[in-house]
């Protein structure tokens, strides 16, 4: 399979990228600058190189460096932002910071007659976001774009098969990103495009239906996307000696376990145990308000929970989840920064009772992920649901959890999909949910004052969950979900909508 390196310098966009370049049919997997040598990247037989950007500048001493003997391994490489920067600088051109040259935002890019930016019109939009800039490219290099403040706003040395562009390709703000991108992989690269979800299910069929050949496994199944598709995926592996592990923790929707339990018992015959272990659960988040440590407690809670019904059926050395790549980024992998402990990643315990956890989709992106549902026959109703996020409504709690919050959030939360539903927005906007606070505020009600907690309003709008807009919900659909509330949940006497996007937030409030 062929395969692109994207080196990550620390760039807030480094999921992105990779993401852009599968949407090419072409496989690319995130490592970070000091996870792999020179001599690993020829023995892996990348067939191209990414430099991301990062926040750094080159000619700090203590910014993040590489091996400047990548530049002669003969595989192509496009350096974006700061690695365009630093593949300069480790090319011996010029890199400083200057005032007058800073570009932030979209700005007007002017190409030349290249590869790169073939079917690309000679002025388009560009999103740039640097204080540095090159101010003499490297020799050997020629300057092939510019803008009005950037002199180099892309170079290229062909002979030794190096670019960069000092925006950002990956972006929706650049125009013709996607372009670009495509013109690197199939003209530069001359990649063939061989990623393709049909071959990524029967590949990963074939694979564990070897290695896990008469072992019994147990999935970890929450009834959300990424374990449901995990879950089937291994069934068609492995068929019955998969059981699938349904906790109820006490933390789900109203009315999730039965709908788990109906779908996978009766629609889809998979051998199903469901857990009841609320209380197990709320006792141990019990006086618990910071959003780690919920995070923690569950994930461990969870994985006793599994041990505990694998010793009920017999050895059992497998244990699946249904890890995304996302999670992995987003908790630390490598030397990324972490945003937030996944439940399934940074939450586990150190030592758990199995051999090996099973994570087939821990290479996917969410949208990767559906794809793979449908190619499994997975009812698009499943497929396309919203996600909902393992420690479930633990992390939609602000503050301590306890069995009263729960019930209130659980009917605040449907009320409001309810009408996201009624007003035919449920496939428009990509999650949607409530949050309750630990803000008491004064209402009033049967003219006389209450005094009762607030609820948030969240929705948001995205492609690949990595950057979110937040969703511009009519106002009559907002109006009748907060009168609802207010009217219909005991204890509630504010509703607010958030419209903050991802960045600077996250989804999720915890």
């Amino acid at each position: 399979m062929e395969k692109v390196l994207v080196l990550d310098f620390g760039g807030q966009y480094n999921q992105l990228i990779a993401r852009r370049v599968r949407e090419h049919s072409i496989y690319a997997e995130i490592k970070a600058y000091n996870k792999i040598t020179v001599d690993e990247i020829k023995e892996e037989g990348y067939k191209g190189i990414i430099f991301t950007g990062g926040p750094n500048s080159v000619y700090d001493p203590s910014s993040p460096h590489f091996d400047e003997r990548i530049l002669d391994l003969g595989i192509p490489i496009l350096g974006i932002c700061y690695g365009c920067q630093l593949m300069a600088y480790m090319a011996k051109g010029k890199v400083v910071s200057a005032e007058n040259v800073s570009e932030y935002g979209k700005i007007t890019l002017t190409v030349g007659d290249h590869p790169l930016f073939e079917g690309v019109d000679r002025t388009s939009v560009c999103w740039m976001s640097h204080r540095d800039y090159i101010s003499e490219a490297p020799e050997g290099f020629e300057t092939i774009a510019h803008t009005d403040m950037c002199p180099v706003a892309a170079m290229a040395d062909d002979s030794r098969r190096l670019y960069g562009v000092q925006f950002h390709p990956e972006v929706t703000h650049t125009q013709f990103g996607s372009r670009m991108l495509c013109n690197f992989l199939y003209r530069i690269c001359m990649l063939q495009g061989d990623w393709k979800m049909e071959s990524f299910v029967e590949s990963k069929v074939a694979e564990y239906r070897e290695k896990l050949k008469g072992k019994k496994v147990l999935c970890a199944l929450s009834g959300g996307v990424d374990s449901s598709v995990a879950a089937i995926l291994l069934h068609k592996a492995v068929g019955d000696n998969l059981v699938c592990v349904f906790v109820d923790h006490g933390l789900l929707r109203k009315g999730e376990a039965e709908s788990v339990e109906r779908t996978f018992r009766d629609q889809f015959n998979i051998n199903l145990i469901k857990v009841d272990a609320e209380e197990r659960f709320l006792s141990k988040l019990s006086g618990v308000t910071e959003p780690e440590r919920k995070r923690k407690i569950i994930g461990e809670e969870f994985i006793r929970v599994f041990e505990d019904e694998a010793k009920k059926i017999g050895k059992v050395s497998y244990l699946v989840q249904g890890t995304i790549y996302p999670d992995v980024i987003e908790s630390g992998a490598g030397d990324a920064s972490t945003i937030k402990s996944h439940h399934n990643v940074g939450g586990l315990p150190s030592v758990i009772d199995f051999d090996e956890i099973v994570e087939p989709l821990r290479d996917l992106f969410k949208d990767e992920v559906r794809q793979v549902g449908l190619k499994l026959d997975i009812p698009e109703e499943l497929v396309f649901r919203q996600p909902f996020p393992g420690p479930g409504l633990a992390i939609r709690i602000i503050g301590e959890i306890t069995k009263e919050k729960l019930d209130t959030l659980r009917d605040a939360d449907a009320i409001f999909r309810e009408e996201i539903k009624n007003a035919g927005f449920e496939h428009s906007t990509n999650q949607y949910f409530a949050v309750l606070t630990d803000t008491l505020s004064v209402g009033v009600m049967g003219d006389e004052r209450t005094y009762g907690r607030t609820v948030v309003l969240r929705a948001v709008t995205t492609d690949d969950f990595m950057t979110a807009e937040w969703s511009r919900i009519p106002y009559d659909v907002l109006e009748r979900a907060s009168s609802r509330i207010t009217n219909e949940v005991k204890g509630i006497t504010r509703v607010t909508y958030d419209i903050t996007s991802k960045p600077p937030a996250t989804v999720e409030w915890e």
